[in-house]
């Protein structure tokens, strides 16, 4: 019988979110593929350290230690790594200890088209283009910040994993954020006002936040494995369309800051979140000086998307 993915949270990781490939990635971009292949050939026995995104992943596979939630979380590396490049990454996971077994790896290829095949949840990358190609399919996906950063504890089990989200272009469609680009924020704020008890559609987080929210469910809200947070910057009277909003989709925040452009980095690091999501550099690269973060490019639309956008609107969107 065929190994089901249906059923589990499947977490797809990039190689440089997983491990600190920085070096390696500057000697690719200075000297080009063959003398970053040599050298990660000649280096296989050489432990990389921890990344970006391994205190995540590696909590995120501790889940599946619990009783009853056996293998409830699958993470596959997807990497635009060469077969005969990666066995330094099989290396480091397996002296690290970390339960995964299966990979994708396309040789420089873009790695869009083989996540929705793969059933991914969650992917993290910190190569633009496979990021916005996930989005771009209805996938969450961020492009991973702070890499050579080694801030982060990744020593020690993490008993409570901590996500954080921003609101706008993430967990919610980027139209209200137009509204506030092009107009102004008293345009902005009206159009919450008036739209309060209309729910926002869904932005490329949604699904994912729903996917958390049901695992959530499973245990009493004081055991919860997965606390989350909604860190924006908007403020009253904007905040009642987003609360009204996670009502309508019935789904569960357990933490929102509604900030008014006060800066996210250091309540980020009070909430001790183990990743934060972002549209916006401006947020993620203050972020991941305390916290791992990853910006989530916007949605590439054409004329077709635009169309069943409008179709959409009146739906409750997850």
């Amino acid at each position: 019988m065929a190994f089901d993915l249906d059923s589990r949270l499947v977490i797809g990781v990039s190689s440089r979110a997983l491990f600190d490939l920085s070096k390696e990635n500057e000697l690719f971009e200075r000297e080009g593929v063959e003398a970053y292949s040599s050298y990660q050939v000649e280096h296989e026995h050489e432990l990389l350290r921890p990344g970006p995104g391994f205190a995540l992943i590696r909590a995120l596979l501790n889940i599946n230690r619990i009783p009853g939630q056996e293998g409830r979380v699958e993470v596959i590396v997807m990497s635009r790594n060469s077969p005969d490049t990666s066995l330094r990454v099989f290396n480091a996971i397996r002296e690290y200890g970390l339960d995964i077994t299966r990979a994708a790896l396309v040789s420089g290829v873009s790695l869009a088209p083989y996540l929705a095949a793969f059933k991914t949840d969650l992917f993290l990358s910190a190569y633009e283009e496979d990021v916005q190609g996930a989005v771009d399919s209805g996938i969450a996906a961020g492009i991973i910040c702070g890499e050579g950063i080694h801030t982060y504890n990744c020593d020690g089990d993490i008993r409570q994993i901590r996500i954080a989200f921003d609101g706008d272009a993430v967990l919610f469609s980027d139209e209200s954020e137009q509204i506030y680009q092009e107009q102004g924020l008293e345009a902005f704020e009206k159009n919450e006002r008036e739209n309060a008890k209309n729910p926002l559609q869904a932005g490329p987080f949604a699904k994912f936040l729903k996917t958390l929210s049901d695992l959530q469910r499973e245990f009493p809200q004081e055991q919860a494995l997965i606390r989350t947070a909604l860190v924006t910057a908007r403020s009253a009277p904007a905040h009642e369309r987003v609360i009204r909003t996670l009502r309508a989709w019935g789904v569960r925040i357990d933490e929102a800051f509604f900030l008014g452009g006060i800066q996210k980095k250091d309540i980020l690091k009070a909430f001790g979140a183990h990743i934060f999501f972002d549209d916006q550099a401006v947020h993620t690269e203050p972020a991941s000086e305390v916290v791992p973060a990853a910006r989530v490019p916007l949605r590439h639309k054409n004329n077709a998307d635009e169309k069943k956008d409008m179709e959409e609107r009146k739906k409750v969107p997850i």
